[in-house]
């Protein structure tokens, strides 16, 4: 597992032909959702004790993962490992219904960090399903979010993973069609998708709501902006993180010349600084800043010292704790038990993966 470099000056700073810079992509970073569940591992060990047990990372971010076991946090990847009666905390992403019963006829004292944007889109799913209508899900088949809205649903669910796949998709009665969305996605690739959608499907519904996380966008809308005039960008963020890992790829579609995605800083190579004159920063919704800051300090040793950021929106906003983490040990309700909006939270410490 790659770590934070205990030294410093790893990256040399190479001349190039011009000034160098840094682009800040901001918001970036955590999103109230992986917040409210990240704080919810953590304020259930301070209750009850380690260990507590999580199904599936509570976020897709290796480092926060590490940093929760090492807490006494244990993540399995189903119920069934999670001994009787003990403490289980579902992850950001959500889980089925399946999931639920299984951990209630273990005994298993569940406690429930789903995302409420996630939340939101499982309602969808109940009710287009009840009212009889053929889901067409895009999102990435074998994600957990995925996995856990078709499971509200899976007589009525069909996923579509790509523009592509919309040519194909056979539905039973093209009038009652419906699209709901993975939270994490590309905005542009999955208007692309309903575009191809209803070119088939004239009577596609929409959601009631946008789908796409406010946090996902708000990055993408940053990295839009910093890529164009940067020579290379660079997104932290875990493989397994949808959202990073379309800030990749939004990057290089809106003017980066190059862009990667590293975990740590350390996995920067010094051979992508060469030529470079604007580095562009950003990271997912499932990063703490700590790995941004080990980021920018390495770059400042290339002699990217110049740090302008690059600001498209506000993020102030604060979900509710898990009902059950929202009194301490002595009975006094935790500050941030019932959400809101704060000013004070800086950009990127406020949604999902």
């Amino acid at each position: 597992m790659p770590r934070i470099p205990s030294r410093r000056n790893r990256l040399k700073d190479t001349p190039v032909v011009g000034l160098k810079k840094v682009l800040l992509a901001a918001p970036r970073g955590y999103c109230a959702g992986v917040d409210r569940a990240v704080i919810a591992v953590e304020k259930a060990l301070e209750h009850y004790g380690a260990p507590v047990y999580v199904r599936k990372q509570i976020v897709h971010n290796i480092h926060v993962v590490t940093e929760l076991e090492a807490k006494g946090a244990i993540f399995v990847e189903e119920v069934d490992e999670v001994p009787t009666g003990s403490h289980l905390v579902f992850s950001a992403h959500g889980v089925s219904p399946a999931v639920v019963n299984a951990a209630a006829e273990r005994g298993l004292q569940a406690i429930d960090a789903t995302c409420p944007l996630v939340t939101k889109v499982h309602r969808e799913a109940v009710r287009f399903a009840r009212d009889d209508y053929e889901i067409l899900l895009i999102g990435h088949e074998g994600h957990e979010e995925v996995e856990g809205t078709a499971g509200e649903a899976p007589e009525h669910t069909t996923i579509v993973g790509s523009p592509d796949e919309a040519d194909t998709i056979v539905v039973r009665n093209p009038n009652r069609v419906v699209w709901l969305s993975q939270t994490t996605l590309s905005v542009d690739e999955t208007m692309e998708t309903v575009r191809r959608l209803r070119a088939r499907f004239p009577n596609l519904q929409d959601p009631p709501s946008d789908d796409i996380c406010y946090a996902t966008q708000n990055r993408q809308v940053a990295i839009k902006k910093v890529a164009r005039d940067s020579d290379l960008v660079i997104v932290v963020g875990s493989a397994n993180s949808s959202n990073s890992v379309r800030l990749v790829e939004v990057a290089l579609e809106y003017g980066a010349k190059a862009a990667y995605r590293v975990d740590y800083s350390s996995e920067v190579k010094q051979e992508w600084l060469d030529g470079v004159n604007t580095v562009g920063v950003t990271s997912g919704a499932s990063v703490p800043d700590e790995l941004v800051q080990e980021l920018l300090a390495d770059l400042a040793d290339a002699g990217y010292r110049d740090v302008q950021e690059v600001k498209t929106a506000e993020e102030d906003l604060i979900f509710s704790l898990p009902k059950e983490l929202r009194t301490g040990r002595s009975g006094k309700q935790d500050p941030r038990a019932l959400g809101g909006r704060t000013s004070a939270e800086p950009a990127g410490t406020g949604c999902n993966d």
